[in-house]
């Protein structure tokens, strides 16, 4: 049930006979105009409420229906307008709560002992939370029922603290004092840890992770440039997952493919280091221990080095 333009309303006057025929039509795109007209649609009394009602329940009469949705639309635009704080259209809102009126309508029953007007309350505020919870932030600030419970009443009793504090008292801070959380905390049930954490979601504005080029064609900095993670990007976990395994088993498998000199040079020369950080026994050193050149040591190492290499690739 749109109403933001002037037809849906027409459409409405049109589907309901028993409307004055006084009630003038609002403008299109006129929200002023169409509140004025449907705060003139009659009410009903409760004995047509349950007429209607049980005409719809036993033979699906859609104009019995349209006359219960009617009557209610001033209902609508009551409750939107105690939302109108969160910075979204009026028309959005009275549209959404039409919606929940509709729901509201289609499972009422009039042999419960309820006036339509209690039970559409609870439809007509659960379509404009939903609306409120998907649309006030880019990302979503309320998930849980407890969040969705404090989102909708920090606000307010934030309001009452500032109220009691007084409008002399210049010091009194936008953010929540530490008794002040306690209060909210207990008053509505809920762990004063997720009070803190909804105050900061809902005190906290949207930031683009990657903003548009600037007007002078510079690339803006945003988030994405410090957020990225790549320690848990799949690729690089893979590749981190397979060099340790190359730098433990793979080292050690190539090792054992040499024969006792080869690997003892190696090791000596790239792979053991004393406790004050010094390494091992230098190619003079191995060259007097082996009886031969420093320069036939250094060959060992390179036959050493390049056999183990084949063996890592294999291993890989």
């Amino acid at each position: 049930m749109t109403v933001q333009t002037g037809s849906s309303v027409n459409a409405l006057a049109l589907a309901n006979p028993w409307a004055s025929s006084s009630l003038t039509l609002p403008a299109l795109g006129n929200l002023d105009a169409y509140i004025s007209a449907v705060n003139r649609l009659p009410m009903l009394t409760l004995e047509d409420e349950q007429t209607f009602a049980r005409k719809l329940r036993s033979d699906n009469d859609l104009e019995a229906a349209s006359k219960l949705v009617l009557s209610h639309l001033r209902l609508v635009v009551s409750v939107s307008r105690k939302y109108l704080g969160y910075g979204l259209p009026h028309g959005d809102l009275i549209q959404e709560g039409n919606i929940g009126l509709m729901k509201a309508v289609k499972r009422f029953d009039p042999d419960q002992g309820v006036r339509l007007v209690s039970y559409a309350l609870h439809w007509i505020k659960a379509e404009i939370h939903e609306y409120i919870l998907k649309n006030w932030r880019m990302v979503k600030v309320a998930t849980t029922k407890a969040q969705r419970k404090l989102f909708f009443n920090l606000r307010s009793m934030k309001q009452g603290f500032k109220a009691d504090a007084g409008a002399d008292d210049a010091t009194h801070r936008d953010t929540l004092s530490e008794g002040e959380i306690d209060a909210v905390a207990r008053q509505l049930n809920v762990k004063r840890e997720d009070v803190m954490e909804m105050e900061t979601r809902m005190s906290g504005g949207d930031v683009l992770l990657d903003p548009n080029p600037s007007d002078d064609g510079e690339q803006a900095f945003g988030p994405i440039a410090y957020l990225a993670d790549s320690r848990h990007e799949p690729t690089a976990m893979i590749e981190a997952h397979q060099r340790d395994v190359l730098a433990s088993d793979g080292i050690a498998a190539a090792l054992d493919a040499l024969d006792a000199r080869s690997r003892r040079i190696v090791e000596e020369r790239w792979l053991k280091v004393n406790d004050d950080g010094s390494g091992g026994l230098t190619l003079h050193d191995l060259a007097a221990e082996y009886g031969v050149s420093a320069e036939r040591i250094r060959q060992i190492e390179v036959a050493a080095m390049k056999k183990m290499k084949t063996a890592l690739a294999a291993y890989a």
